[in-house]
Formats: C-alpha cells, sequence, structure tokens
C-alpha cells in the first residue's frame, strides 16, 4: 500500500524528523515505524479473525496514531473512538462491528462488561515488549481492504459504520498532497478528534509527506488561554479545521499572523465556509491562501477543492465548494433520478474511486445509498446543490433531515429517537437554528411527561442528564421549549416548519 510504504521510507530517511506532536509526547518517524510494528507483533500473537476491526479508544494521543498504523500492518482496519463519546454507543459500535479486541490509549479504565471481548492498553502492549518482528508487507491491508471505519450518526438510533478501504484513502491522500500547496514537509494542525474523518485530512497528509502533526486537545480547547499558547509554539503552517472552530478563535484579536507567522494554507471542511469568516482570515493572514473543501465521510473526507480569494469574497455572497477532483465526478439528480440541467438544483451523486463500499454489516442502508454507475462505486448524498456555467459546484443544503453542526455530522431522528427515550418525555422534535444560512444550534420542541420538578430548567437538567447516557454532547440541542402539543402536517408526519414558527415566536 502507497501510505505505508512512503510512511517506512520516511522512517529510514528522515528517521529524526519529529512526525507526531502533543501536549504529552513527540514521537519521531523513526520511533512511529517502531512502535507500531510493536503494536502489530502484539496483535498477531492475538489470534483474531482476519480483517476483524480493532477498535482505538482515546484522545489525540499518538499512540492512538501508532496503533492505527499498527492494525493496517497486520491486516486489520481500525475504528477511532474519541473518549467523549457515550460508552452505550461504544459498545453499541463494538456490536455492530463484532469488535474483538479494544486497544485502549486513554489511561482511564473501560468499563465493557461484553464476552469475548479482549481490552488491552497500550502501556501493557509496550510492557510486554515481544521480539518484535518485522512485519511482511503481504499481511498489510491493501486495494479494497478496509483501512478504518468510521461512526456516523444513524436515523434508526443506532450509529452506522463507513468503511473506507486503503484504495479510498489513496485516492483522496494523493489528491490531498498533488493539488494543494502542501509539497514537502510542513507543520500541519490537528484539531478534529480522531472518531471525525476531518482529522484524516491533515493525519495522513502529513505524514506522507514527510511532514508533522501538532495536536490539540479538547482541554486545550475549553480553555483559550492554553490554546493560543499552544497555537504560538507550534509553527503551525498548514491550518485544518470546521469553520466554527476558525471562528472560535477569530474572536480574540490577538488570533492574527503575528500568533502564526508561518501560517500558509487554510483548509476548511464539515460545514458551510461564510464570506464574513474569509474577509477576517484574509486581513489577519495576508499570506495566507484559504480553500474551501466538501464532501460526506462516505466519499473518504472531501471530494470538492476551490480556492477563496479576495475577487470571489467581493463578487459573490455565498460560496462555492469548488469543482471535484480528477477522478471523480459529481452527478446533480432530480426526484426521477434524471440529471438536472445547469444552474438548476438536484441531489448531489459522487462517482469515484474514494467513494465507500458502503456500511458495515447495514446491507439494506447500503443498497439505499450507495450503487454502481458505468463500473465505478456512486453514493447517493442527500445534499442538494447545483452547478453554474464555470463548473463550479454550489451546497445548498440537505434534502432530508441530516444536518451538519460544528463540523459534525447528525441526523435528527437519532436525537429525536433518545430524547424521546427519557422517561420525562411523551414527544419530540429537533429543530436547527439558522443564522446567517448556517446551523447555529439545536432546539428541542417537547411535549413532557408528568413530573415533580418546579421549574423548567432543572426538567431540562434531567432530560440532559439521561440522554447524555447515550448522546455525544454535541449532539444535545442548547435549547429546550416545552409544549402541550406539536403540529403535523396532513399525511401525518411532523410539521417541523409549523413547529419551528411556534417555538420562535
Amino acid at each position: 500500500m502507497k501510505i505505508l510504504n512512503t510512511i517506512r521510507d520516511l522512517a529510514r530517511t528522515q528517521p529524526e524528523t519529529l512526525a507526531y506532536i502533543s501536549p504529552k509526547t513527540e514521537i519521531t518517524y523513526s520511533e512511529l515505524w517502531r512502535y507500531s510494528e510493536q503494536v502489530a507483533t502484539n496483535l498477531f500473537n492475538q489470534d483474531l479473525k482476519r480483517h476483524s476491526p480493532i477498535l482505538i479508544y482515546g484522545h489525540m494521543e499518538a499512540s492512538m496514531i501508532i496503533s492505527f498504523l499498527g492494525c493496517v500492518k497486520l491486516g486489520h482496519p481500525y475504528i477511532p473512538i474519541d473518549t467523549s463519546i457515550p460508552m452505550d454507543r461504544v459498545v453499541n459500535i463494538i456490536n455492530n462491528a463484532d469488535v474483538e479486541l479494544v486497544i485502549n490509549c486513554s489511561g482511564q479504565e473501560m468499563d465493557l462488561d461484553i464476552s469475548a471481548l479482549s481490552i488491552v492498553s497500550f502501556e501493557e502492549i509496550q510492557l510486554l515488549q515481544p521480539a518484535v518482528q518485522q512485519i511482511d508487507s503481504t499481511n498489510w491491508v491493501n486495494g479494497d481492504d478496509n483501512f478504518y471505519i468510521i461512526y456516523t450518526s444513524g436515523s434508526t438510533g443506532n450509529p452506522k459504520g463507513v468503511q473506507i478501504s486503503a484504495d479510498n484513502l489513496d485516492s483522496f491522500v494523493n489528491w490531498m498532497t498533488n493539488d494543494f500547496p502542501i509539497h514537502g514537509p510542513h507543520r500541519f494542525l490537528n484539531q478534529a478528534p480522531y472518531s471525525f474523518d476531518l482529522s484524516v485530512m491533515d493525519i495522513y497528509p502529513a505524514l506522507v509527506s514527510g511532514g508533522t502533526i501538532f495536536a490539540i486537545t479538547k482541554e486545550m480547547i475549553a480553555k483559550p488561554k492554553l490554546l493560543f499558547e499552544a497555537l504560538n509554539h507550534s509553527k503551525t503552517e498548514i491550518w485544518t479545521s470546521t469553520p466554527s472552530f476558525v471562528q472560535m478563535c477569530l474572536m480574540d484579536p490577538s488570533f492574527n499572523e503575528d500568533l502564526l507567522p508561518e501560517l500558509a494554507v487554510f483548509l476548511f471542511c464539515g460545514e458551510i465556509l461564510p464570506v464574513d469568516i474569509c474577509r477576517q482570515l484574509l486581513e489577519r493572514f495576508p499570506k495566507a491562501r484559504i480553500f474551501n473543501t466538501y464532501g460526506p465521510t462516505e466519499a473518504t473526507v472531501a471530494v470538492t477543492s476551490v480556492e477563496v480569494t479576495a475577487e470571489m469574497l467581493d463578487s459573490i455572497p455565498f460560496l462555492p465548494i469548488g469543482k471535484p477532483k480528477n477522478d471523480t465526478q459529481l452527478l446533480f439528480l432530480d426526484e426521477h433520478g434524471e440529471e438536472v440541467q445547469t444552474g438548476a438544483l438536484g441531489e448531489m451523486v459522487i462517482i469515484g474511486p474514494s467513494v465507500s463500499k458502503g456500511y458495515l454489516g447495514q446491507p439494506e442502508l447500503t443498497e439505499r445509498a450507495f450503487f454502481e454507475y458505468k463500473g465505478q462505486q456512486a453514493y447517493r448524498t442527500g445534499d442538494s446543490g447545483c452547478r453554474d456555467n464555470s463548473g463550479q459546484i454550489f451546497y445548498k443544503g440537505r434534502i432530508d433531515f441530516q444536518i451538519k453542526l460544528h463540523g459534525y455530522r447528525m441526523e435528527l431522528e437519532e436525537i429525536e429517537y433518545q430524547i424521546a427515550k427519557s422517561t420525562f418525555v411523551k414527544t419530540a422534535a429537533v429543530i436547527p437554528i439558522y443564522q446567517k444560512d448556517r446551523i447555529e444550534y439545536l432546539l428541542a420542541a417537547i411535549i413532557p411527561n408528568k413530573h415533580e420538578f418546579e421549574k423548567e430548567y432543572q426538567l431540562t437538567s434531567a432530560i440532559k442528564k439521561e440522554i447524555g447516557e447515550f448522546l455525544p454532547a454535541y449532539m444535545i440541542p442548547r435549547k429546550f421549549s416545552y409544549q402541550k402539543e406539536l403540529p403535523i402536517t396532513s399525511n401525518g408526519k411532523m410539521d417541523r416548519k409549523a413547529i419551528k414558527e411556534m417555538v420562535l415566536k
């Protein structure tokens, strides 16, 4: 596989170059390769089923990156899970993926009572230190083998695992390292947790170009003083994040070229990139270039891009998401599956070698979203968009109830499903609240069960506590509104438009 071959060569030619920096650890390319060989050797002795997925649990640790490579060296895809994910959701993922082994990189205990599941800490793997053997490259994940599996929100109340193969990832990384100005070794900011596929945009382009990953943690993000101290020392050249994260940074006037003098490229993905953010960035970082990208997890991170220029900001109110990468085609289809004319809205369908084979263990969902088009894998995104006469593509929102908030993709039905399970809730509808064409937060409109609370905030706190057992914090609505009834449409479905008007009066 090209990615592993390249990292192996870099471990030989630039062994002392730093591959990864986090608040706790720094590792070189030679250490990354050697430690991942140690992980692979340990896995070899575990007697695992061939190609069975291995769950990697932690938060922005170097040991997670090492474990990723160790897994794929022995032919096993990895499932990255951040410590912010509730344990009940982790159990669902383990059961869905038929996971036999968890590598715990978090340094915390994992309270999982699942038969036939082994949990080994990264520290244990280091202490065992069996005679480390060179894992033959014939064992490596290759071709259509799964490289990683990312779990996203599912409408049934259960997460769904997107399978990304070695070929899928190669297609994406080739595009990143050839079509963007990131040639040669650079310092990449790593902001996104590894259970969020935006992280792939910095991890593998950095490692195959001989660059360095600089990771920042949720603790640093929660304390701006720590974050800005880290950024000041990071020597970041390539910035990868959601627009929401950079918007948070822009609230501090010190976020400018003086703080990050070597910053050369901004890469954005995960949600709509507002014009105003780009204007501020060009003012504060006049030497940096800005790229807007688009893509779902199912097509390996991103498939379109455009460089955002000052001229573009002066001429259009909404930014395009660009044009597809060279090996990929985007179609715009109407409700009958026919291509629409240039300028007309249609569902975006992605065709090409970076499109996933489907959802792990969920053939019905896979058949609904994936199909073959002229011999290539295709994916129905559920996103509405159009192409203008110059070939630029514009994203126009979801055609269903799936949304992106602060870069995280989620399905409103899943959140509603979990809220409705609360002992204090009869019915719930989750409404995205927009500000300037961008989702600012989620609001839950609820018909409550009888309860003993005197104040609404006490009821809200109790509901949040219950649903926090099943949903990550970023999926819990910011505001709660309590109603005696919720309007429905003539065909018996929730009337979301009427609900939104009612709760925002």
